[in-house]
């Protein structure tokens, strides 16, 4: 979207009024923080939006792949109900899984919950890393695990490694939520065990799109 902002919606337009690309995966790579209004005008034309950052080609790389991968295993044995499907897929990644919110704020446990909920992912909650654990151990079937770094006691980093000292646990996809955005975080994040990471406030969509690249396996 770097390029004049009128030219970028018109590729946009044009591509999906082009006969046969209607249904082409787009997504949007833009450097400036949207407004509500045209992220609204953006999302008529694509599947994601990534915004830049430090680290933000890795995701971009994962969404890519996950695109790809849908595209894929559509060209093998197609049928009539197959842009059905194909629109159904991304979110029959999510649908049933299990996912442990750990944070010790119980208006992001429920702000996180409503908006998961919605794709019918079944939540289960721990307010400090030490109940995590407990949660965990007792909820082995656990999909993925979205774990907040800045808690009292227990940090989410410490909490990470414990999680990961259980070979049980050792592939399990952990998001780090951290408030900070500063240079070396993603870094501290991934050392102490996760998967990947996403910065507060939550961006419901990017949080949405991480949770599809690491489920994807598990479909």
């Amino acid at each position: 979207m770097g390029i004049p902002d009128k030219q970028a919606y018109q590729i946009l337009d044009g591509v999906k009024k082009n006969p046969g690309l209607e249904k082409l995966p787009v997504i949007v790579f833009t450097g400036k923080s949207l407004s509500l209004k045209e992220e609204v005008k953006i999302k008529k034309y694509a599947d994601s939006i990534i915004v830049k950052t430090a680290h933000s080609y890795q995701r971009m790389l994962d969404e890519v792949s996950l695109f790809l991968h849908l595209v894929e295993e559509k060209k093998v044995g197609k049928n009539k109900n197959e842009s059905h499907k194909k629109l159904n897929l991304l979110n029959n990644i999510l649908h049933e899984k299990k996912v442990l919110i750990v944070d010790d704020d119980v208006r992001n446990i429920y702000s996180l919950t409503k908006a998961l909920e919605v794709f019918k992912m079944n939540i289960i909650t721990a307010f400090d890393g030490n109940e995590a654990i407990k949660i965990l151990n007792e909820n082995p079937d656990t999909d993925v695990v979205l774990l907040d770094m800045m808690m009292p006691n227990m940090d989410g980093y410490e909490t990470a490694e414990k999680i990961r000292a259980n070979p049980k646990f050792l592939n399990l996809p952990l998001i780090a939520v951290t408030a900070k955005a500063m240079t070396g975080d993603r870094e501290k994040c991934i050392k102490a065990g996760a998967s990947d990471y996403i910065t507060k406030p939550v961006d419901v969509d990017q949080l949405l799109s991480l949770l599809r690249v690491w489920l994807y396996d598990k479909v």
